[in-house]
């Protein structure tokens, strides 16, 4: 396959995506068929079935990217000295890359949201975490004998609670910019709720 026939998949794709997210908003997942995506999209369904069994193959894809996109942004853990990570297990730098993603793709991240549930995006998070942060020698020296809890629940408290707050983020219209977030959300995970909260100093 050459290069212009990549980049007309890559086209059609994001055509279809953009029109799933389009008719969620519009009438729900529940609502929607194939061929109100593929009008939406201006492609014919035999195209669409060239990529996707049904609406569910093509939600579940989707999450699948955006998870992708989401472990390449945490694989840049590795290019980061040991130095950014004095205060926290994530640098700032990465994690409002994190918070643009979630800005550019807002839409799209709400649409799962409605249809696959925070819980199913937590379950991906948490499982990245436990990949590439808790189980690579490179990353960030944690290693679990030096754990004081099962990694486990460190990772799913962690993911829980970072992705609460981007929901949260996305749910009031992102009034603060990717980087007001990432120092909020690094506060809060750096000095704890109870800090943040002001009740110890």
């Amino acid at each position: 396959m050459n290069s212009t026939e990549d980049r007309r998949i890559t086209r059609t794709k994001e055509a279809i995506c953009a029109a799933l997210v389009a008719l969620i908003e519009e009438k729900g997942f529940e609502a929607l068929s194939v061929k109100d995506i593929a009008i939406k999209a201006n492609i014919n369904r035999g195209t669409f079935y060239l990529h996707y069994k049904d609406k569910f193959d093509l939600l579940d894809q989707t999450l699948d990217q955006v998870v992708q996109d989401m472990e390449r942004i945490l694989l840049e853990i590795r290019l980061v000295s040991v130095a950014d990570f004095k205060e926290t297990w994530i640098p700032k730098a990465i994690a409002t890359k994190l918070f643009e993603y979630f800005n550019d793709n807002a839409s799209l991240i709400q649409a799962i949201l409605v249809t696959k549930g925070n819980f199913v995006l937590v379950t991906k998070l948490k499982q990245l975490m436990l990949k590439n942060i808790f189980e690579k020698d490179e990353a960030i020296s944690i290693k679990k004998e030096k754990l004081l809890v099962p990694c486990e629940y460190l990772a799913s408290y962690i993911a829980s609670a970072h992705f609460g707050v981007v929901q949260e983020w996305l749910d009031r219209g992102r009034r603060e910019t990717p980087e007001e977030m990432a120092e909020i959300l690094l506060n809060i995970t750096f000095r704890g709720p109870l800090v943040a909260a002001g009740v110890f100093s």
